[in-house]
């Protein structure tokens, strides 16, 4: 039984924002990716990155798109430092992409960061302290006065020493660690501090990133938050405003849309989501929920699984199955209801038309993802399901009664194995069932056919076999080659519905017949299928396969 929550937890803080305006917005254009999966994710991983897989995956968010990368945290790791330095000397930075460096607010790492980065082109240097009370007065046992204080020399420290490297564009970021749990006014009185001690304006850019550092409430109350800071910031056109979310009570994407409702401009985190506890903003999902929504997000996700394969094998962390628009299954219904719908929507979907496909938000195709895993067979499954297999990698349009008679043999298939079926497992037992019913039971085993003109309009001969080799010569005739043949059998049957179509193109495409037949004194109704370059052996066939259902199949085999 858990504790009483009441007695042991404090609610977040409502924001005073009467006339709060995010609610009211629409998202129109992706924000400034930073990407962190180099520092804030590598130090959640139980084996930090080497040196050749940072570099790997620094290489690959660059193909990605992204234009602002972290690298580490060079004053304070070996490895850092000298994968910042490779990066600056071997001039390995794109002249698009800002690469960024983090920093405590200590005097010797600020100088050990300058260092570090002489001779870049452009760098972002983040510093960060954490601000809320109970760090304030449990971990640091600080004033605000003295935190303020702490931001303006270090700040000021770091203008002098960047001052002697003109040629580098020097972009300071500063945050408000522990954001989310802090005073307002504390929070906008630091900034403030902070923004003035570096005089940001037109020629000294500044980022402020307000992170969610431990998530403690609704995302709505973090977009009052961003808002309230949003509207009070000083020299506010001059300051970009971010947000970096964590996801400890799993809403990090939903802070993040909301926040740039509220005003924010950038946005921190890593590609799925790795991180401290239960880690950060999951970039790809929220550049992707963009997508569906028309915003171009300015990432190249097109080949979804290379980035996939890059990140796992980079951080040692698989990408959970279930994932967001990556995962292996994400795209993937085993549900007959929902197998049944995708069908349909497959089929009214048009080419360069409005993506209208139930259950899919996203064509797979746009991600570099196949058609092939989206329906998957198991015992959860349905009629839909199965036909849409059989028509998108055989040819096969099953009517809509055969869907229901073969599912029910496919049913039988699943709940015996307690596994799910491949599509060529399905097309092995729909040829099993319709198109080489088995010889041990049968007595209509095809040899050879022959068609000659009879007074009725149609004659046929047949050439049959048995399952003990006996070969048996019947003869008929009605009004065409099926009317013949089933008159050739000697059989009570009926045909009840007949369809013909070609399964592929040009002139030896074969035909594909599938016959409904039903037979007096017999429950129901069977079909068969005949497959032949010849549309009458076609028929032919059809009809002798559903004769040996009808007549020998039990109920049991169906």
């Amino acid at each position: 039984m858990l504790t009483d929550p009441s007695q042991k937890y404090r609610p977040s803080a409502s924001v005073d924002l009467a006339d709060r305006r995010w609610p009211s917005r629409t998202l129109t254009q992706p924000p400034i990716w930073l990407s962190t999966d180099l520092r804030d994710g590598n130090q959640a991983l139980f084996e930090p990155m080497n040196r050749e897989r940072k570099l790997r995956f620094f290489h690959e968010l660059v193909r990605i798109g992204f234009k602002e990368i972290e690298v580490g945290f060079p004053a304070a790791s070996r490895t850092d430092f000298e994968i910042v330095r490779h990066l600056i000397d071997a001039d390995e930075i794109p002249t698009d992409v800002t690469p960024m460096v983090m920093t405590q607010l200590r005097d010797d790492l600020i100088t050990e960061t300058v260092r570090c980065l002489s001779g870049a082109r452009r760098v972002i240097v983040h510093f960060y302290n954490a601000i809320a009370p109970d760090w304030r007065e449990i971990v640091f046992n600080m004033s605000v006065p003295r935190i303020i204080e702490m931001v303006e020399h270090n700040i000021s420290l770091f203008k002098q020493l960047t001052a002697a490297h003109p040629e580098t564009e020097w972009i300071l970021q500063y945050s408000p660690e522990t954001f989310c749990m802090a005073e307002l006014d504390v929070s906008l009185a630091v900034c403030n501090a902070a923004i003035r001690a570096w005089d940001a304006g037109p020629q000294r850019r500044m980022i402020i990133n307000l992170p969610t550092t431990v998530e403690v409430s609704t995302p709505n109350v973090f977009a009052d938050q961003i808002e309230w800071m949003d509207r009070r910031l000083e020299r506010r056109e001059h300051i970009i405003l971010s947000v970096h979310p964590h996801n400890d009570r799993g809403t990090a994407v939903a802070c993040a849309e909301q926040a740039m409702l509220a005003g924010a401009q950038r946005v921190e985190g890593c590609l799925f989501g790795n991180g401290e506890r239960s880690g950060n903003v999951d970039v790809v999902t929220l550049a992707l929920n963009l997508y569906t929504q028309g915003i171009a997000p300015g990432l190249d996700f097109s080949d979804i699984a290379a980035v996939a394969r890059v990140t796992e094998e980079s951080t040692s962390l698989p990408i959970h199955p279930r994932h967001p628009y990556v995962g292996d299954l994400v795209f993937t219904a085993f549900s007959g209801s929902h197998q049944d719908a995708i069908a349909k929507g497959f089929a009214a979907q048009k080419a360069h038309a409005p993506w209208r496909v139930p259950y899919l938000p996203i064509d797979p195709q746009d991600l570099g993802r196949t058609y092939d895993s989206i329906v998957r067979v198991n015992s959860q499954s349905g009629k839909g399901g199965i036909a849409f297999l059989l028509n998108r990698d055989y040819g096969i349009a099953m009517p809509r009664r055969m869907q229901v008679e073969f599912s029910s043999i496919v049913q039988v298939l699943t709940d015996t194995s307690e596994t799910e079926l491949s599509s060529e497992q399905i097309w092995d037992l729909f040829v099993q069932t319709y198109l080489a019913p088995v010889r041990e039971r049968s007595s209509f085993i095809y040899r050879s056919h022959r068609l000659f003109e009879h007074p009725e309009g149609q004659g046929v001969i047949l050439e049959l076999e048995d399952v003990d080799g006996n070969v048996r010569t019947v003869e008929g005739a009605g009004n065409g080659p099926i009317a013949a043949t089933v008159a050739a059998l000697g059989l009570p049957i009926r045909i009840d519905s007949y369809v013909e179509r070609s399964l592929d193109a040009g002139s030896d495409a074969l035909a594909l017949t599938i016959v409904e037949v039903a037979m007096h004194g017999a429950p129901g109704s069977r079909f068969g299928v005949g497959q032949h370059s010849n549309i009458v052996t076609a028929s032919v066939l059809a009809i002798l396969s559903a004769a040996a259902r009808v007549v020998v199949l039990d109920e049991t085999a169906v």
